[in-house]
């Protein structure tokens, strides 16, 4: 089953536009998934903890996480 993020109304007719407008919202989720994993790490969850709230197992989580937020430890939180 398929969800729609918008009204009818509000989808462009153009699919091109539609995509970009996909695109831009997946970056806008990852954003915000990497902001609240960097949270959680820094608030004491686990990888595991992490990985189960993300429905993903923790190897999965650790990988995907894990060399981003070393580099960005120095500078957390963000100014």
């Amino acid at each position: 089953m398929t969800t729609r993020i918008t009204a009818q109304s509000e989808q462009p007719d153009d699919p091109l536009s539609a995509l970009k407008r996909v695109a831009k919202l997946r970056a806008e989720l990852e954003r915000e998934e990497y902001f609240e994993v960097m949270r959680a790490r820094t608030a004491g969850v686990s990888w595991a903890g992490i990985a189960a709230a993300l429905g993903v197992s923790k190897q999965a989580v650790h990988r995907r996480f894990k060399r981003r937020i070393v580099g960005d430890a120095k500078t957390w939180p963000a100014q």
